[in-house]
């Protein structure tokens, strides 16, 4: 995953790398990518906590490393100075352009520039830090510090550093639980570094457990804690406000498929689970959304407190949702797999098989995209969803235009462990410029955090 705040890209969880020569990237570059990095992230209340304050930040190689650039965003928010130290597998994941302009300083990754030939100097890094925060940790780097193996420009400032140390772990759960793991983990705490505790949930193997990155402003929250405290560790630190990107505004998602009752007993409808949108939802809901959830016919259901779900089991009963909610709504992400056609009339009664052929007249529902397409209003943003077997990209941009969307987000069916049933996505979306941002096969939840990454970068002006 890659965590840059820009431009379209290859393979990230936040969807913006400026790297020309990808070959999903058909975008020109943006040409205010500054502002565009200072608008998309989470924000920290005033005072600034860390004003005045030097904080060393050690970005190590894990998919966890695009939580990395959202931790500089905070500590930069909250009146910190920053500086980047990144190991040469951290620039897979992460391009060092993006720490750089969040951190508004230059990035290092080698011991020397190769090209001036200057010498970066670890030592003078370490003494000029008021704190040096490594996260994410990784289980080599963990390993190589313990034992002293100074072959990166990172370890040579760790092992320079005057200056408490904290790091986060991130890796997999076999690994956290490994006991060369744990041995490295209990001897740097033995030797004075703070260990920030790692997440429980859904880890890069698919296997849940312990091992994740601790959330950004887990991070924050406790190296603020450690200022708070002073010298003798009394103090008892404030909590830290945080302000998520989508703080007070309200987010209207659809999801799932709709039934068309034939009669009591028989439907038309389709294949759809409804995980792609309830993901969203949750993503949403995570970045501080107020979510409203249109959910068709489905079991799953969301867990976050703050997605109100209202069942709308019908393609008429969705319908009349969407158009009483959109006017009270910022953004709208119509997910759903609605049926496009119903049955003209509904038997009350089960049908008996009679004849050798049984004719059902059906006739279109209403368009839910469209209509609100139509209704939107300045202000509002409207993301649609289009699944193709043929002609894809094209279909999706006449849909895209014809309803008058900001944003489409395509599946095809072409391709292995994407639309439906599946826990896993691949998508492109475009945007009303035609640009195009194409994903990786992913999990849907890292699918749905792509897709709420990239409409805050295009709609800063909503964002707190």
């Amino acid at each position: 995953m890659n965590g840059n705040y820009s431009e379209p890209i290859r393979n990230t969880t936040y969807p913006s790398e400026v790297n020309g020569n990808c070959a999903a990237d058909t975008a020109p570059m943006d040409s205010d990518f500054t502002a565009q990095a200072q608008a998309v992230g989470l924000a920290i209340e005033p005072p600034k906590f860390f004003a005045g304050k030097k904080i060393l930040l050690g970005v190590c190689g894990s998919i966890a490393a695009y939580k990395a650039a959202l931790i500089v965003r905070l500590l930069v928010r909250n009146g910190a100075e920053v500086r980047v130290i990144m190991t040469a597998s951290a620039k897979d994941f992460v391009t060092p352009l993006t720490f750089s302009t969040l951190s508004r300083h230059e990035v290092i990754s080698d011991f020397y520039a190769s090209k001036e030939g200057l010498w970066h100097n670890h030592v003078e890094l370490g003494l000029w830090a008021d704190a040096f925060l490594i996260a994410p940790a990784t289980a080599s780097t963990i390993a190589k510090i313990a034992n002293g193996i100074s072959d990166s420009v990172l370890i040579a400032t760790y092992l320079s550093a005057r200056c408490p140390v904290f790091f986060a772990p991130a890796m997999d759960l076999d690994m956290w639980k490994h006991p060369a793991t744990q041995r490295n983990i209990q001897f740097l705490q033995q030797i004075g570094n703070h260990l920030i505790p790692v997440g429980n949930g859904e880890l890069a193997s698919g296997l849940v457990g312990n091992g994740r990155l601790a959330e950004p402003e887990d991070i924050v929250a406790y190296l603020q804690q450690y200022f708070a405290a002073g010298k003798n560790g009394l103090a008892v630190a404030p909590p830290v406000e945080i302000i998520q990107p989508l703080h007070n505004k309200t987010v209207l998602i659809t999801a799932g498929p709709t039934y068309e009752p034939i009669d009591p007993v028989r439907f038309i409808g389709n294949r759809s689970s409804g995980k792609m949108g309830i993901a969203i939802a949750e993503a949403a809901a995570q970045m501080g959304a107020k979510v409203f959830l249109l959910l068709g016919e489905t079991n799953l259901r969301p867990t976050n407190p703050n997605i109100e779900v209202i069942l709308t089991p019908t393609a008429e009963s969705m319908y009349q949702q969407a158009i009483l909610r959109f006017p009270q709504t910022n953004i709208a992400i119509l997910s759903a797999a609605v049926a496009d056609y119903k049955p003209t009339h509904q038997y009350t009664e089960k049908l008996k098989k009679k004849d050798e052929q049984l004719s059902i007249t059906l006739e279109k529902t209403q368009d839910i995209l469209a209509t609100l397409g139509k209704q939107k209003r300045d202000g509002q943003y409207l993301v649609g969803f289009a699944l193709e077997t043929e002609h894809e990209e094209k279909h999706a941009l006449q849909k895209l235009e014809k309803k008058n969307l900001d944003l489409i987000v395509l599946n095809s069916l072409r391709d292995a462990g994407s639309g439906f049933q599946h826990d896993t996505n691949k998508v492109t979306v475009f945007d009303r410029q035609k640009n195009k941002y194409a994903f990786s096969l992913k999990s849907k939840q890292e699918v749905a955090t792509d897709i709420i990454q990239l409409i805050i970068q295009k709609i800063p002006s909503l964002i707190v």
